[in-house]
């Protein structure tokens, strides 16, 4: 009988933001699947969870699903985590995750820890419709895609290393405007997690004089809705 593949999510800060289910997923894997053994180590150590560890991320995943299949068909319940959040967000799990499906293999994800969704809650912007984004291309078709979300009127999200914030921002000021709405958040769910508010401009302007520090989710207002015209038909004219 094949086994499951379990996708779990991590910590993306705080080690006490993970699921009793998901603790008792990882000590009852055959195997566990891991971005980074090092990083994952820490957290089974944390939890006294002593699991065979292997090696999966975007490096080596197209040369290992293959195996990870077999062992899975061949009964073996296997768990993939990531360095933190859910496997397949921004982070290695899709392709396993297809190729499982594909082949009938049932695929369980657990629910559980993201960035992208404590940064949009608090953000202050709509987060009842939103887009989410991630990392944006650093080179073909960067600019390309930016120009299609100038039009987006959802909430957009992106995740962004710090050493590269202020030349995103300083990018999006000039495709969606100085006077955009943004909130970017740092460190969610660490010690010196902070959001900072403001027009894109004012946040260019703040972080060019403080550098940024650790994982980064901006948070951008979409497109306004265009004010609607008042009264419009309301009367019709006289003849």
């Amino acid at each position: 009988m094949p086994g499951i593949l379990y996708i779990v999510p991590t910590p993306v800060g705080n080690l006490a933001d993970i699921t009793m289910r998901a603790l008792d997923v990882l000590r009852g894997a055959d195997l566990i699947l891991a971005e980074d053994t090092r990083t994952t180590g820490i957290l089974l150590e944390h939890y006294q969870i002593k699991g065979r560890l292997v090696s999966h991320h975007k490096y080596n995943e197209h040369q290992t699903v293959g195996l990870i299949k077999e062992r899975i068909l061949g009964g073996l319940n296997v768990a993939l985590v990531s360095d933190a959040g859910t496997p397949g967000i921004s982070d290695p799990g899709f392709l396993l995750a297809r190729e499982c499906a594909r082949e009938g293999i049932e695929v369980q994800t657990l629910p559980g820890a993201t960035a992208c969704i404590p940064a949009i809650v608090s953000s202050g912007l709509p987060c009842d419709r939103f887009c989410f984004e991630g990392f944006l291309p650093q080179k073909k078709g960067r600019a390309t895609l930016l120009e299609q979300l100038s039009t987006e009127r959802r909430t957009m999200v992106f995740y962004e290393s710090p050493y590269r914030l202020v030349k995103t921002l300083t990018q999006f000021v000039e495709v969606f405007g100085p006077d955009r709405e943004c909130s970017v958040a740092r460190e969610i769910s660490k010690l010196h997690e902070t959001h900072h508010r403001g027009t894109l401009q004012e946040l260019v302007n703040y972080f060019n004089e403080h550098e940024p520090k650790g994982e980064i989710v901006i948070v951008l207002a979409g497109l306004p809705e265009e004010p609607k015209a008042q009264h419009a038909n309301k009367y019709k004219p006289q003849q």
